[in-house]
């Protein structure tokens, strides 16, 4: 794999990087994307589960749905990339993880702060109060949780199509992106916004934007740098050049 000479300094002497991640980085352990032709959205359709009209007119539907996500990814474990990028944020003074995926791997490899711009899917809440919940239970005698303080209906902690992202966290992913020197984008299609937005204005800003994916997409002709392959192999590469 060739990596640039600039690429290597920064990884050796920068105190201040942004990293951005998307499906990519999880269908390496194991989780399909939702784009593609294998994707889940080939055989669900998005408005049918994934806004809340849909989860108020069929919450039972919509609960079905993401307990069977939930199995999944309750199956799957982080894979070396994941692992680099926990080891990474040890390593560097300021450093932020935003990611667009919702399975919390990032945080059980270890990652801490980690920007959830979509959520999570271990986490849920009441519609009716806000009270978050862990460890909900759906079962066939409790096929829609409610809450046990105002009886509210449960749903997952999830940015449904149409929903604003979470209050702060996009803001706190721009200032990084603002302030960082080295950005990596790693495993996302770069279609998805304003997330796709970030690895722009970090460029703007005077970082240096490397993306790392299997194949070339929207942004790879405005990123400085660009490394095909699975991240699972490229980032314990880049990890071993900052360890030097």
């Amino acid at each position: 794999m060739n990596i640039s000479h600039k690429l290597r300094s920064l990884l050796q002497n920068t105190e201040s990087i942004c990293v951005l991640t998307g499906a990519g980085i999880s269908a390496e352990s194991g989780v399909e994307t939702f784009r593609g032709s294998n994707g889940l959205w080939s055989k669900l359709k998005p408005e049918e589960l994934a806004n809340f009209d849909a989860f108020m007119r069929n919450p039972e539907l919509v609960w079905e749905w993401y307990n069977y996500r939930k199995e999944i990814i309750h199956h799957v474990k982080p894979n070396p990339a994941h692992f680099a990028l926990a080891r990474l944020q040890e390593m560097v003074k300021d450093f932020t993880l935003v990611t667009q995926n919702v399975d919390n791997l990032h945080r059980r490899a270890g990652s801490t702060n980690v920007l959830e711009l979509h959520g999570n899917i271990e986490r849920s809440y009441c519609i009716g109060c806000g009270k978050f919940v862990a460890n909900v239970e759906v079962s066939l005698e409790n096929k829609v949780p409610h809450c046990q303080s105002c009886n509210g209906i449960i749903r997952p902690d999830i940015v449904w199509f149409g929903e604003m992202l979470p209050e702060g966290v996009f803001e706190a992913a721009t200032e990084a992106a603002d302030r960082c020197e080295l950005f990596l984008t790693i495993g996302t299609s770069a279609v998805v916004y304003p997330a796709a937005n970030l690895p722009i204005t970090a460029r703007k800003h005077g970082a240096y934007v490397v993306e790392i994916n299997l194949e070339r997409t929207e942004i790879s002709h405005t990123v400085h740098e660009t490394l095909l392959g699975k991240a699972g192999e490229i980032l314990p590469q880049l990890l071993k050049i900052k360890e030097e």
